[in-house]
């Protein structure tokens, strides 16, 4: 009889450790296989290569700016030669509707120096005490000027396409920065059997390949003040770095307060692990036992 109770007992222990292992085994599985795929999925979309490739544009290399680091911030050095590119080179067809002299201050250059920028260009104000419009030198109030008086005087110059506003460009094309570095230095001759229509220019990187902007960096198109040698490559970078605090001026501010903030939090949570485990402890491993007196007898009920 008890080699009996102690076979069944031992049949359902193994039973039960086998499921264990069973179900243990197939979570494994699955998470391993979760894994797999989003690290594949990953792969593929860095490294995409399929029939549409030359529809969609070359994938962007991965370039080494330092605001894309996690707590990397703006070479604003950097900024301002940036600036000098797209104000003596990119000005000429794009606009930067979103972006004030005033924004300049404080990250590229001092106030007197934004303020003499701004009064080289005279804008349309008024109306004055007789009620007609008068030109004015600008202020560090105006807008970057645009090229273009409107959409239709920007087609009719550029052939029917419409140069856009580099306001937020890094920030609407997918790749961000890779990309337009890579579009702005990826200009080259077509490969054997690929042909482009006259008024357009080969880019791999460009969705399509043929793209109507045509190739403005080369090298030494620009003499920047501090002596940066001006390479194509310097040149695409900085202007690039540009286009990117245009996109997100707050950047730098947005990761100094996410520092802030984790040393904050992580202050809090050890504080309330501190607090759990010296605080609540009495009462979380209180134990209510009642002891009653050895003379107490359990009432009887009373009979009907």
């Amino acid at each position: 009889m008890f080699s009996r109770i102690a076979f069944n007992s031992l049949k359902q222990t193994t039973r039960g450790a086998s499921k264990t292992t069973g179900h243990n085994a197939l979570l494994g599985l699955s998470v391993a296989t979760a894994i797999g795929s989003g690290a594949g999925l990953y792969y593929l979309d860095k490294n995409a290569a399929h029939a549409n490739m030359e529809a969609d544009g070359l994938h962007p290399a991965d370039h080494p700016f330092p605001q894309k680091n996690f707590l990397g911030t703006f070479d604003h050095a950097s900024i301002r030669r940036g600036f000098q590119v797209f104000k003596e080179v990119c000005s000429a067809c794009h606009s930067l509707d979103l972006i004030y002299w005033r924004n300049l201050v404080g990250v590229a250059y001092t106030e007197e120096e934004a303020r003499d920028m701004a009064a080289e260009f005279e804008y349309k104000d008024g109306p004055n005490d007789t009620g007609d419009m008068f030109m004015r030198p600008g202020k560090l109030t105006d807008p970057i000027p645009a090229p273009y008086a409107n959409e239709e005087a920007a087609r009719a110059a550029n052939a029917g396409a419409l140069p856009p506003d580099l306001s937020l460009i890094t920030k609407a094309r997918h790749g961000g920065v890779d990309y337009i570095y890579s579009l702005l230095t990826g200009y080259c001759d077509p490969p054997a059997g690929v042909e482009v229509r006259e008024g357009l220019n080969y880019n791999p990187y460009f969705p399509g390949g043929a793209i109507a902007m045509a190739q403005n960096i080369f090298d030494g198109v620009v003499e920047f003040e501090d002596g940066t040698p001006n390479t194509a490559s310097q040149i695409a970078k900085d202007v690039v770095t540009f286009l990117n605090w245009a996109a997100e001026p707050e950047l730098d501010d947005r990761k100094k307060i996410g520092v802030k903030a984790l040393l904050i939090f992580s202050t809090l949570t050890a504080i309330a692990l501190w607090a759990k485990r010296n605080r609540w402890q009495t009462l979380k491993t209180r134990k209510i036992v009642f002891n009653p007196p050895k003379n107490w007898n359990k009432p009887t009920p009373p009979k009907n």
